[in-house]
């Protein structure tokens, strides 16, 4: 029987690795093992997606290749949902949240770890993907009466776009009843108080840290 830690690294190399099948074998060697999909997300593959994104910045990688990691990781964290779920569903579900990365941006990661971060932490995530048209968050928020909507940009060119997330939320009349929450490597807490944005999310703890806060 393998260990946790060597669990962990399996699943750190699998999203390394861009291997989707191993990413889903780990995650279910995980369950079987009983180590907490919490710890083998958070160690073994947002671990990896950090040295992935790291990679990207750095011109040592490339797009597809952060597509294809962000792919493997998604397929190991479908295989851990139900697990997810389950103890989420012990920890009381304390919120709706509707969550994308914004049209124009296909950029994922820091999306995607923050929205795994979330369901662990006993969130409903209404996950939009990537490259997201404004209109969707308010359609999907309106459907599901969100309680969060959040967005995420990696590019100051599509960071403007958060504006209009904001602004039609008004115009559909339920931004009062929901806090919106913005993200991404060039968003800070000024611009997100320039365009009226409740909260600035600075990466997954920090998301996950200020809307347990507000739950």
């Amino acid at each position: 029987m393998a260990t946790k830690e060597q669990i962990i690294a399996k699943a750190k190399a699998a999203i390394l690795d861009f291997d989707e099948d191993v990413a889903a074998e780990v995650a279910q060697e995980s369950l079987d093992a009983g180590v907490n999909p919490a710890d083998l997300i958070q160690d073994g593959f947002t671990a990896a997606m950090t040295e992935i994104g790291d990679q990207f910045e750095a011109g040592t990688l490339f797009l597809p290749h952060v597509i294809a990691a962000s792919e493997a990781m998604s397929a190991g964290v479908a295989v851990l949902t139900p697990e997810l779920e389950r103890l989420g569903s012990e920890t009381k579900n304390k919120g709706k949240v509707v969550i994308g990365t914004i049209e124009g941006d296909i950029h994922s990661i820091g999306k995607d770890i923050v929205a795994t971060m979330l369901k662990i932490a006993g969130f409903k995530i209404i996950d939009l993907g990537r490259d997201v048209p404004i209109k969707s968050y308010v359609e999907k928020a309106k459907e599901v009466g969100a309680d969060v909507v959040a967005s995420s940009a990696l590019m100051t060119t599509t960071m403007v776009n958060q504006i209009q997330i904001e602004e039609q939320l008004k115009e559909a009349g339920i931004r009062d009843s929901l806090k919106t929450m913005v993200g991404g490597a060039p968003v800070t807490q000024d611009w997100a108080t320039k365009i009226g944005a409740d909260l600035y999310g600075e990466n997954a703890t920090d998301v996950v840290a200020k809307l347990n806060a507000l739950f």
